[in-house]
């Protein structure tokens, strides 16, 4: 099964994402995660994506579109979750388009729904294990008492410098300029499926899970 998360940094793609990963065996295309293996793996795609990297140039659609391919002419596991792209119409067609050309359909469109007063209290409170990238929260999941990361036990904590009120604005109205035609184009397509992104992770993952299951 192949399917898009949609939803405004801070939604919670990522968590949802691994929890998939986990439960059914999918595989996660983030496009940060693909970019930065490509980038070590010295391939002549790794090569092309490290000197645009190294030049602080912008990647284009057709180094990512060229990234997912290969992972689509691999292991297929449980089938594919797109975190992070398309963000555009132009992505989204291109995807089609690759998706067909692989052989391949995308079944569904996962939209987390959020309110952005909440997410912007929930997202100033983000902090992330400096070893491992296990997210916590002040509010919703603190660093344990112990100060130890409870996944890897790392002592290293950090927060993103965007991760603030004015930045997070910033980016949550450039998110809506992008892809508010996204919605409207999944569901033209009967693809898109709504969940509520700010309920408690597992609440939030039992929604998606019936939206697949159905």
């Amino acid at each position: 099964m192949n399917i898009i998360l949609l939803g405004p940094p801070g939604a919670g793609k990522g968590t949802q994402a691994h929890l998939l990963v986990s439960e059914r065996g999918m595989i996660q295309l983030s496009t940060g995660d693909m970019l930065r293996e490509a980038k070590d793996s010295g391939t002549e795609m790794g090569k092309v994506v490290a000197d645009v990297m190294a030049r602080g140039a912008l990647v284009t659609d057709e180094i990512v579109i060229g990234l997912i391919r290969e992972k689509l002419q691999g292991d297929k596991a449980g089938g594919f979750i797109f975190d992070g792209f398309p963000r555009t119409l132009a992505q989204a067609d291109a995807l089609e388009e690759l998706l067909e050309e692989c052989g391949e359909t995308l079944d569904k469109v996962v939209a987390m729904e959020v309110n952005d007063e909440a997410l912007v209290a929930r997202i100033t409170a983000r902090s992330t294990c400096g070893d491992c990238g296990e997210v916590y929260n002040d509010i919703t999941k603190p660093i344990p008492a112990d100060g130890k990361c409870s996944k890897c036990g790392g002592t290293e904590f950090k927060r993103r410098a965007d991760d603030n009120e004015e930045s997070l604005k910033t980016r949550l109205m450039e998110y809506y300029k992008k892809t508010s035609m996204l919605i409207g184009y999944y569901h033209a397509k009967k693809k898109l499926a709504w969940v509520n992104g700010l309920g408690e992770i597992a609440e939030v993952h039992d929604e998606i899970a019936a939206v697949l299951d159905a």
